[in-house]
């Protein structure tokens, strides 16, 4: 079966610096992907050339959206990468902090509506069908990340670990089949991150695929089906959680010498 995202040989080049070297990744259906690697080794970069933000330099990024043609997505925006069927959540939170809980989803519904400037300023039955739908809709995404109680608080008041849920919901609103997760547990206590891995496993089990990057390898080896590893730009490991975890090149990248010597 064809992976939903194939990247080949993908190459980012800033100046005379390669953040990433001819880096292969596939996602498949029903999925959660790890990237993972030291801090610098790309993966964000990664990240962003695939929702473009950065336009790579070279290589294909492939998508299969369910039921439809392959799209190549080099020189997309985001807001079209989006469109396809991707999206993401970022290291640092990006909520609107003085918009309520349920307005920060709303928002992302945006890529899905219909309604035009004649119906958003008449409001005609469509429209004001189609806002009563996101608003409905808004608050059962709020239910799967356990957030409904909080639907009229502004955003900025959430505890952090909350606001990390919001923003994938937010991203879940969006309506995609692959979401791409960029250390969603950074910061977070052990409860925290307990609930994260049950959410993740959940939004995976209702059909959407995951490619994430993380730097808590517990919560990276209890959730993966498969695990890229990247240094220095280029993957210099793929596998199963329990291959990865005894890869010698992957502890050499990790502890910074030889396996024999450690």
């Amino acid at each position: 079966m064809e992976p939903l995202l194939n990247v080949q040989k993908l190459t980012m080049d800033f100046g005379g610096i390669r953040a990433i070297d001819r880096l292969d990744v596939q996602v498949h259906a029903g999925q959660i992907v790890a990237l993972i690697g030291p801090n610098g080794a790309g993966k964000t970069t990664f990240f962003n050339c695939i929702t473009g933000i950065y336009k790579p330099t070279a290589g294909h990024i492939l998508l299969q959206p369910p039921g439809k043609k392959q799209k190549r997505l080099n020189g997309l925006k985001p807001n079209k990468v989006t469109e396809q069927g991707l999206a993401r959540t970022f290291q640092n939170i990006r909520l609107f902090p003085n918009m309520t809980v349920l307005e920060n989803v709303m928002i992302g519904m945006h890529c899905r509506t219909n309604a035009k400037i004649f119906g958003a300023i008449f409001r005609n039955p469509q429209t004001r069908k189609e806002e009563q739908y996101i608003v409905d809709h808004s608050y059962s995404i709020l239910k799967k990340v356990r957030l409904q109680t909080f639907a009229n608080e502004y955003a900025k008041n959430l505890p952090y670990g909350a606001q990390r849920r919001l923003e994938i919901a937010r991203a879940l609103a969006t309506d995609p089949f692959m979401l791409l997760l960029d250390e969603p547990a950074a910061g977070m206590n052990p409860q925290e991150t307990l609930e994260l891995d049950n959410l993740i496993t959940q939004i995976r089990d209702e059909g959407l695929a995951i490619l994430l990057i993380e730097h808590d390898m517990k919560l990276v080896m209890s959730i993966s089906d498969y695990i890229f590893v990247v240094d220095y730009g280029k993957k210099i490991a793929e596998g199963t959680p329990e291959e990865i975890a005894q890869n010698p090149a992957v502890i050499k990248a990790y502890l910074g010498e030889d396996v024999e010597h450690a």
